[in-house]
């Protein structure tokens, strides 16, 4: 500190000043920007419009949009403080390749050809299937779909995905298998006019706060939360359903029982657009609620109850979050709650939806045009009709598209411990902090031959291992679209300009495609993200996704529109959009799939030696692994560092305090130094933690355990005993 900051002569007068802004009124000086710029959030798949304030060529504050259909103005504690990632002290802004413990700045040139190189030697010698490709959900659909051309029609890899897989691919795959197609059927309007809402596992407060506005506009709805923990959603239930963990599969299916037996079905629906309803009674003629009590840990009644309301209701809606996907049985639990919207016709039509709440910015825009989990345009890669129609309207030969989507992220990783895999590049994402039982992901990079790193930020846990860094530009520098959850595409724009001499992500694939001898073929004429636009426009159009009659002007000026928006739409860009309200499913029949399943243990039970259940989440406060947010010091302040959650039950006889350190130990490994909150928002039996910290990273303790179809992880049960942490040696502290 200095002296006259110490002595009080320094009163910070010019840091603290206030003037007078035009639009905003007296404010803070440093905050009065120069012009605004509007835009579209970074962080979730909520969506929310904002405007950055831009001075002297610096992003110095943000505001929410007024006008914008999503947030009407609001923003939460992460967006209201978005503008300072721009500015953070580690932003990546030169490539550097690693030569032995040192980094070396290299120019782009440099940077591209040895990608180049590295990646054909690994080719060469073990086949194109030997690079793995790792994306993100953050970024602009321009730019998933650039990489998605790149990578499996230039690089030639079959092996790419997303970490929305991690997050998204349950759910993704359950609506495949109930509706023939991906994409939510919803709108957030939805939220404001049902006269029930069904939440399950989904803690919107903490995770999409501006959603609840939405509800809070809603005075007449019931609102149901079915979540282990008394969450600060579950805390503005009209009924809590205090489930045991992973038994959300069960209730659904005793939901379902009491309304086939209460004839509270809609049996004309059932006839004219589904298949599969007498195997789908069948398979829940023993899920009685008395039966589903002993799994769930709710009473009969409360299960009656809940189905009855569920079932009376005028137009009910069903959301889920992570609490559903992040499981061995997550598809399954999605297409449960598909069964329940289908079976009483509450699908299609205002207020009643079975609604995916997306996790990230633009996870819906890697889904639509990445080249993922499904070819652009929800086209599928296993349909010889769609092959040919993706590779006429690309200009290539069919046989270059895959006829089957390459491994998922899981497989991904685990084929570069195996071997087959042997060089990697990762964008936009830290899998050393999100991925589960970090022990094997380490292994994995350790035996790669090459691993690039392309990110906003250096370093982190990940950028750290790489063998070269290429530093992109990030929200707020450059353009493109967003999708979110209700399929709303907005408009993302540049305020500033990224630095030193990071590029855009767009711009990276375009250099890179040049660099590998394919720009010509699969990017001719591409300058900017807005080529990317109307070339996807033209891949989408007539499919379910139909970008086909937007442009970056009418997004603009409605503040966003849903797809499907074809080029003869008659609706207004700004009408609400739902989709199946014919009842017309993109499935062979046109009918919707009514899918028997049952509820199984989850895989790692507790024991007398791991005797609690471990849970993992979010915190409003921050966002994912903190790359972003770990640097914005009031999100910083505000939640410092990692926390577990334990009922004073369990700590008492543990003999714990409040705030005393714990460790929290798996069969795998530990986590050290935990701050203990002991707190009857989680029940005797359970512990809670969030995975933002790489610090106390709790993906050390979770387990391998993948879901059969959608490939994603089992975050949130996992057997683990909590231990007081022993004392810091001398030195240590």
């Amino acid at each position: 500190m200095k002296i006259n900051r110490w002595l009080g002569l320094d009163i910070l007068e010019q840091q603290y000043a206030y003037g007078q802004d035009p639009e905003r009124g007296h404010t803070s000086q440093s905050r009065i920007p120069h012009h605004w710029v509007t835009t579209t959030c970074g962080y979730c798949s909520v969506g929310c419009g904002m405007h950055i304030g831009v001075r002297d060529g610096q992003a110095v504050a943000v505001r929410g949009n007024p006008d914008h259909p999503v947030n009407r103005g609001l923003l939460c504690p992460k967006g209201l403080s978005e503008h300072h990632t721009l500015s953070a002290p580690n932003r990546a802004q030169y490539p550097l390749l690693r030569e032995g413990t040192q980094w070396k700045r290299i120019s782009w040139d440099e940077a591209l050809r040895t990608m180049t190189t590295k990646f054909r030697q690994v080719q060469s010698r073990y086949g194109n299937d030997a690079v793995g490709v790792l994306s993100t959900g953050q970024l602009v659909t321009e730019e998933f779909y650039a990489l998605g051309k790149l990578a499996q029609l230039g690089i030639g890899t079959r092996n790419y995905d997303g970490n929305t897989t991690l997050c998204m691919a349950s759910a993704v795959s359950g609506y495949k298998r109930s509706f023939g197609s991906d994409g939510p059927p919803g709108a957030y309007e939805d939220l404001e006019i049902a006269d029930v809402i069904l939440l399950f596992g989904a803690n919107l407060a903490d995770n999409h706060p501006i959603l609840c506005s939405h509800l809070e506009r809603n005075f007449g709805a019931t609102l149901i939360v079915a979540d282990p923990r008394v969450t600060k959603t579950a805390m503005l239930a009209d009924l809590h359903l205090p489930l045991r963990p992973r038994s959300d599969l069960a209730l659904i299916n005793a939901l379902i029982h009491v309304l086939i037996a209460r004839d509270l079905i809609d049996c004309a629906y059932i006839e004219a657009h589904t298949e599969g309803f007498e195997e789908l009674r069948e398979s829940v003629r023993d899920c009685t609620p008395e039966a589903m009590s002993a799994t769930t840990g709710l009473s009969a009644e409360l299960i009656v109850k809940t189905a009855l309301l569920y079932g009376q209701a005028r137009a009910p809606f069903l959301g889920w979050t992570m609490g559903v996907n992040h499981s061995t049985q997550g598809t399954e639990t999605v297409n449960a709650l598909n069964n329940l919207a289908l079976i009483t016709g509450k699908i299609g039509r205002p207020g009643a939806a079975p609604f995916s709440i997306t996790g990230q910015c633009n996870a819906m825009g890697t889904r639509e045009a990445g080249f993922t989990s499904s070819l652009p345009g929800y086209r599928k890669f296993e349909s010889a009709a769609d092959r040919a129609e993706l590779a006429a309207l690309l200009g290539v030969a069919e046989e270059r598209i895959p006829q089957a989507r390459g491994k998922a992220y899981p497989d991904i990783v685990e084929a570069a411990l195996a071997g087959s895999i042997r060089a990697l590049w990762v964008i936009a994402t830290n899998p050393v902090v999100s991925f589960p039982n970090l022990a094997v992901l380490q292994q994995s990079l350790e035996r790669l031959d090459f691993l690039v790193v392309q990110d906003g930020f250096h370093p982190t846990p990940t950028s750290e291992l790489a063998d070269l860094v290429l530093p992109a530009a990030i929200w707020g520098e450059k353009e493109g679209t967003y999708t979110n959850s209700e399929r709303r595409v907005s408009k993302v724009n540049a305020a500033v300009h990224p630095p030193g001499e990071a590029r855009s992500d767009f711009q990276i694939f375009l250099d890179l495609a040049r660099a590998w001898g394919c720009a010509d073929e699969l990017f001719a004429g591409w300058r900017q993200p807005q080529d990317a636009f109307q070339e996807w426009q033209r891949v989408s159009a007539g499919r379910l996704c139909d970008y086909s009659g937007m442009s970056y002007e009418l997004i603009e000026q409605h503040g966003g529109i849903q797809w499907p928006y074809p080029a003869d739409s008659r609706e207004a860009p700004r009408a609400t959009r739902r989709l199946y309200a014919h009842g017309h499913f993109a499935t062979p029949s046109g009918r919707a799939k009514l899918w028997p399943t049952a509820w199984q243990p989850f895989p790692e039970q507790p024991s007398t030696q791991f005797p609690f259940v471990l849970n993992t989440g979010r915190t409003v406060e921050h966002w994912h692994t903190r790359t972003k947010t770990g640097r914005v010091s009031i999100l910083e302040r505000m939640a410092p560092r990692a926390w577990l959650e334990m009922n004073p039950r369990d700590a008492s006889t543990l003999g714990l305090s409040p705030h005393n350190l714990v460790d929290v130990i798996s069969l795998r490994s530990r986590v050290e130094r935990v701050e203990l909150r002991v707190t009857e928002t989680i029940a005797p039996g359970q512990v809670f933690m969030p995975f933002h910290f790489a610090e106390a990273n709790v993906n050390r303790v979770t387990q391998s355990a993948y879901d059969p179809i959608s490939r994603e992880p089992n975050y949130k049960q996992c057997a683990v005993r909590v231990e007081k942490s022993p004392p810091r040696k001398a030195g240590l502290d």
